[in-house]
């Protein structure tokens, strides 16, 4: 049985461990953390086995760990190593929502073309070769980027810069989709209200992300919140600008767009930067990613959510923020973490320890991305590009057998039949539908909803 002991009044908790020693963990510290987990959470539409151990393990090496947590043996009232103030299984979970989040970034560059199947292997697969190890260096105490003094404060680099770059390599794998660069693709989102509702879960998750990632309910979660919040606004009102100079409409998906670029850009400086700097990195950061989103143009690779331009390139865009804008006496904000700080503290070798971090984690995410599909892609049953035939159908019906939007109560609503034997004609985006428009031969009305004439 795990010796756990409650003391009066502190809202603290003390645990004994099996060499008889007593560590004290903060009631308030794993009640922040966990709500958190929850918050993350919500953002994401799975840890367990060696996930955990390969990047949190305290006896790995500089750049991935080992399987001393194997199937999260061991893990339960120890102390955690991203904080003495809250156990193992609490940081567990929470870390747990950051590695399913990253690939449910990447993979939306398989958007209309992919394969459901082979992206269950593919996820297993990324995350053990290319999370893992990305995290550890990054946020274990032992990793090359950790010891160096690269500042990551939420996810920059493990989470924004490695999904970004493999949605990228993902894009230049399955190539353009069918009929790409034609009118017919020419589209946008359809539906807005949708695009705002996901916004709203993001921003709403992304406070547990940033704000949990303190690990503590202290002063330093409060500033991850409040400049979170500032670099979102500013992001959204600066990509709306932006892109009314060109349409001259307040565009809400701009707003939601620059809110998200907003957001990734803050989350790598959100423990280590005042308010001010937030305005900066939210303004930066939508504007160069609104920008950014032309590079599948000029490259030519089809990146259907442009998913490199908002995470990849805002990942980078903080991490060199934070470089400028770090400060020592707000990382000190918990009342015990101790930095160099960036450019604001005098401290400009920080730069390079930031830019090596960012080229690192994009360099190792693309290239491992880019490997591990093209392995996939000659193993019988696991590439993950769909046919032409399954890209005409829609992949909602081929490999789902499911609609987000159906016809099969279109004929009541309008009083005729579809022809449902017609298949896709036009080269349009879904089929397109022949009407029988002839007259019922019956004088009652079609619509159940109608009155009957009185007599």
């Amino acid at each position: 049985m795990v010796e756990v002991n409650y003391t009066d009044g502190s809202g603290d908790m003390s645990y004994v461990d099996a060499a008889g020693d007593t560590v004290v963990y903060n009631l308030g510290d794993i009640a922040w953390t966990l709500a958190s987990t929850a918050l993350v959470w919500i953002m994401i539409p799975g840890w367990f086995f060696w996930g955990f151990s390969l990047a949190f393990s305290d006896t790995g090496s500089a750049y991935i760990g080992n399987l001393k947590y194997f199937a999260l043996k061991g893990v339960l009232a120890e102390p955690s190593i991203g904080s003495t103030r809250i156990p193992s299984i609490v940081f567990c979970i929470y870390q747990c929502m950051f590695a399913a989040i990253t690939p449910a970034l990447a993979i939306g560059a398989i958007a209309e073309r992919g394969r459901l199947g082979p992206l269950l292997v593919f996820v297993f697969v990324w995350s053990t070769i290319v999370y893992d190890p990305i995290a550890c260096w990054t946020w274990n105490s032992k990793g090359w980027s950790f010891v160096m003094g690269g500042l990551d404060f939420a996810g920059g680099t493990p989470v924004h810069i490695s999904s970004g770059a493999a949605a990228l390599a993902i894009s230049v794998y399955l190539g353009k989709r069918r009929g790409y660069g034609t009118q017919r693709l020419a589209y946008k989102p359809q539906n807005t209200s949708y695009v705002v509702l996901g916004t709203v879960f993001l921003w709403f998750g992304w406070f547990g992300f940033n704000g949990g990632s303190a690990l503590s309910a202290n002063l330093r979660a409060a500033q991850a919140c409040i400049v979170t919040n500032l670099a979102a606004s500013v992001g959204g009102l600066t990509w709306m600008l932006w892109d009314y100079r060109l349409e001259k409409k307040w565009s809400a998906v701009g707003f939601c767009s620059g809110a998200i670029a907003g957001l990734v850009a803050i989350t790598p400086g959100s423990g280590y930067v005042g308010s001010p700097a937030a305005v900066a990195f939210g303004f930066l950061g939508g504007t160069i990613c609104n920008f950014a989103t032309q590079l599948k143009f000029i490259l030519g690779y089809d990146d259907t959510l442009d998913i490199f331009a908002t995470h990849a390139i805002g990942g980078v865009v903080g991490n060199i923020l934070t470089a400028f804008f770090a400060q020592a006496s707000v990382a000190g904000f918990d009342g015990f973490t101790v930095i160099p700080g960036g450019w604001f503290d005098h401290h400009y070798i920080q730069l390079g320890y930031q830019l090596a971090d960012s080229v690192a984690g994009l360099s190792y995410s693309f290239v491992m991305t880019t490997i591990i599909l093209w392995i996939m892609h000659f193993i019988p049953g696991l590439s993950l590009r769909s046919s032409e035939e399954i890209e005409i159908l829609g992949i909602d019906d081929a490999e789902m057998g499911e609609f987000a939007y159906d016809y099969v109560g279109l004929e009541q609503e309008i009083g005729h039949t579809l022809n449902d034997n017609v298949g896709a004609i036009s080269g349009s985006r879904e089929p397109k539908h022949a009407h029988d428009h002839s007259t019922p031969t019956t004088p009652e009305s079609t619509h159940s909803n109608e009155k009957a004439p009185v007599a």
